[in-house]
């Protein structure tokens, strides 16, 4: 079609100078962009891929020409990242500016002040008991979660004291329900029975429960007073009794015992002191 379109607008073929070609001059006509005088090169079959195809390669080879106008444009460059970490920066710097501020420091003062004042009795130490001292002044829970003061559980009658390494074990649950099957002997001389242990009262209670236990069972989760009585070395509690006569004086002790033992000898230092 376009060669068509030449002819018929008065371009005339000369002589071919290369074989497979054909030369158009143009003799007359000025259409957009033609100018006298110039020829056009038509190439014909197998010609016309080869010229394809070195068209290709020497327009892969020639580099990407741009724009002298972009490429004098200068690169704009990229801040962000930099802002980023600079206002981390500054985050980080106010941060620490915070941590010194009088204001911080002072509530800082005020919380440990009041978690000293919260801490628990239970974690002050106490005097060694021996034979002759009377009940320290100490605040336990006993299995419901109620306080006990130690310091006046003999107020009225006398008190027997046995210590238990863990509740609801073998050897623990044949002395606790050995003082369990003498309780009435126990009261009917007017004393008291607590167990005393460094168990939790949730855990107390449930050994409580299950067995049957008719007394109190004191929690000491400090070791604080099992320490004090000699029973609470290398952070576990030895099995032993200690029996506190009314007025909260220590007249006995055993330790170690045989859980099988401990309330046999306890009745009978009780009953030993009644017929004094």
């Amino acid at each position: 079609m376009i060669l068509a379109d030449m002819i018929r607008r008065g371009v005339k073929p000369s002589c071919a100078r290369h074989p497979g070609s054909v030369y158009y001059s143009l003799l007359r006509g000025s259409g957009r962009g033609v100018r006298r005088g110039v020829s056009l090169r038509v190439v014909t079959g197998t010609h016309l891929q080869s010229a394809v195809a070195h068209q290709s390669s020497a327009g892969s080879s020639e580099p990407t020409r741009r724009s002298t106008r972009i490429s004098s444009q200068p690169k704009a460059e990229v801040n962000e990242p930099a802002k980023k970490v600079g206002e981390k920066s500054n985050k980080r710097t106010a941060e620490q500016h915070d941590d010194d501020s009088p204001v911080l420091k002072k509530n800082k003062a005020e919380e440990a002040a009041t978690e000293a004042s919260d801490a628990p009795e239970a974690a002050q130490a106490l005097a060694h008991i021996d034979i002759g001292d009377s009940l320290p002044s100490l605040v336990l829970k006993n299995e419901k979660g109620e306080d006990v003061e130690v310091s006046t559980m003999a107020s009225e009658k006398g008190v027997i004291l046995f210590l238990v390494p863990k509740a609801d074990t073998p050897g623990c649950t044949t002395q606790a329900c050995g003082f369990r099957d003498i309780y009435p002997d126990f009261t009917s001389h007017n004393f008291d029975v607590y167990c005393l242990s460094a168990d939790s009262p949730t855990a107390q209670t449930k050994w409580q429960t299950k067995k049957e236990l008719p007394y109190d069972l004191l929690s000491d989760s400090k070791r604080v007073l099992i320490s004090a009585l000699g029973a609470g070395e290398g952070g576990k509690t030895k099995r032993s009794h200690f029996i506190f006569e009314k007025g909260g004086k220590l007249v006995d002790k055993k330790m170690p015992v045989k859980p099988a033992d401990s309330p046999r000898l306890a009745l009978e230092f009780v009953k030993g002191l009644n017929a004094e």
